[in-house]
Order: C-alpha cells, then sequence, then structure tokens
C-alpha cells in the first residue's frame, strides 16, 4: 500500500491507497515548533489506531509547502515503515509538460493538475483549492500548465476580520440566508462566503475568455462542499483530489 502525505500551511494530511482504492486519512495541525520525534509518536499512534502495520506499507510520497517540515516528515516515514518516500519535486513524472510548469508553483498545486489532466486528457481544466490559501489553476488539454490565481482562503479571510475588529464576532463559515445580514454572522457569511462564490466565478470567467474555450471545474479542499451550492459553475467536487494526484505521481515515478 501507499501512504500519500500532503503537508500544507494548516494541516498536514496523510492518506493510505490499495492500488487505486482509498483506504482511510488521518490529518494533523501544522506545527513547526514540534520536533521530529513529537511527530513520530503521533503518526506512530494514528497509523496503529488505523490499524496500519510497517509491512502493511510499500511505498510513500510527500508533498510539502512547508520547507520546515518536509526532512522531518521524510525522516519519520522512513523512521515507520522502512521505505524511502518520493518527495515531490518539478523533476518529477507529472504527465504535465515539464518546461510549462512555473518554477514557483507549489507541489500541491503540481499534484492537483496533474490529476486533473489525467482524468479529463481531453479538456482545458481549472481546479479550485479551498485550503488555507484559495488557488485557482488550470493546464490545457495538451498538459501546458497555464498558470494560477492566488487569494487568502476563506478561514483566514475570517481570521483576518475577526482580528482586526473588536466587535465582529468568530463566525461558523456556511451559506447565509441572504446577501445582506441582519446581524454580524449573517453579514460576514454573506460577504465571505457569497463574495468568494463570485471570485471564483470571475476568475473562472475571466481565464475562459482568455483561453478561448470552457473549462471543465473541479473543486477540491476543506470547504469546497460547503460553498459549492453557491458556485454553479463547479463541474466536480473531489476532496481526495490533491491526494489522488500525489498517487497519480507516486505511480508515473514508480
Amino acid at each position: 500500500m501507499l501512504v500519500a502525505c500532503d503537508i500544507g500551511n494548516t494541516n498536514i494530511v496523510m492518506a493510505l491507497f490499495d492500488g487505486e482504492r482509498f483506504v482511510d486519512s488521518w490529518r494533523v495541525y501544522t506545527d513547526t515548533r514540534k520536533t521530529g520525534d513529537e511527530y513520530f509518536v503521533v503518526f506512530n499512534a494514528l497509523f496503529r489506531e488505523g490499524g496500519v502495520h510497517p509491512e502493511m506499507v510499500t511505498s510513500a510520497i510527500i508533498s510539502s509547502v512547508v520547507p520546515n517540515m518536509t526532512r522531518s516528515v521524510e525522516k519519520n516515514i522512513k523512521r515507520l515503515f522502512r521505505i524511502d518516500p518520493l518527495v515531490v519535486t518539478h523533476d518529477v513524472a507529472t504527465g504535465l509538460v515539464r518546461d510549462s510548469i512555473p518554477a514557483e508553483l507549489g507541489t500541491d498545486i503540481l499534484s492537483n493538475l496533474a490529476y486533473a489532466h489525467f482524468v479529463k486528457p481531453d479538456q482545458a481544466v481549472m481546479v479550485v483549492d479551498f485550503g488555507t490559501a484559495l488557488t485557482l489553476s488550470a493546464v490545457d488539454r495538451q498538459g501546458r500548465v497555464l498558470g494560477c490565481s492566488i487569494a487568502p482562503g476563506l478561514v483566514t479571510a475570517v481570521n483576518a476580520l475577526f482580528g482586526s475588529t473588536a466587535q465582529l464576532p468568530q463566525v461558523e463559515l456556511k451559506l447565509p440566508e441572504s446577501t445582506m445580514g441582519r446581524d454580524s454572522q449573517q453579514s460576514i457569511r454573506g460577504g465571505i462566503m457569497l463574495g468568494y462564490a463570485g471570485l471564483v466565478d470571475s476568475l473562472i470567467s475571466r481565464t475562459e475568455s482568455e483561453i478561448g474555450e470552457r473549462l471543465h471545474v473541479i473543486a477540491t479542499g476543506g470547504l469546497s462542499k460547503t460553498i459549492s451550492p453557491a458556485i454553479p459553475r463547479l463541474d466536480a467536487i473531489d476532496g481526495l483530489h490533491t491526494l489522488k494526484g500525489l498517487r497519480l505521481i507516486a505511480d508515473l515515478n514508480s
């Protein structure tokens, strides 16, 4: 089986695949202050609780946008399973045109686009990832990376609002009953949730105008299902999209 690890700014997600079949996943908070030994205890406990024994895992892959965490997680995977994980870089096989990959493109976005092109090879595809940052990245039907737009994520935006204002409360993000709220919570939901829905719709439309064709749009990330009813242009929602991209890259480099 394969362990796929996605190290993000907020969470580290570790998923287990048996071939193409998703088995289970675990999520821990990204904390650069934790030592490698502390993370080993956490990872070991999660895998054992999930019934995963070292001999069951034959390969592993890591995507990381937190450089300070990459080495620690890599060492712990070696320690847990006695295998050398593949660390995703722009030099690994992805199924994309290599010289079209921007130098600063994150490996999570690279994984998103690799899997997007794999599932829709005859269409231009956009992946909208509702994570710590909201990213909208696109690939054309030839496998060329078109680029990426980045905005603060939904939770990041709410936290910034909450931290910078004296009278506005922290709120649960869900779709509001109306655009104009009658209290602070509904007002923030209207501004953030519906505002971001409009932002995503606008960037999809602008990208389509620039490339001259319709995009197949896939949404992923923690709040993708919550906000999706407000964004009719989303063609598919897949919370495992990034992890499936890592599984694909692992297969291409095996």
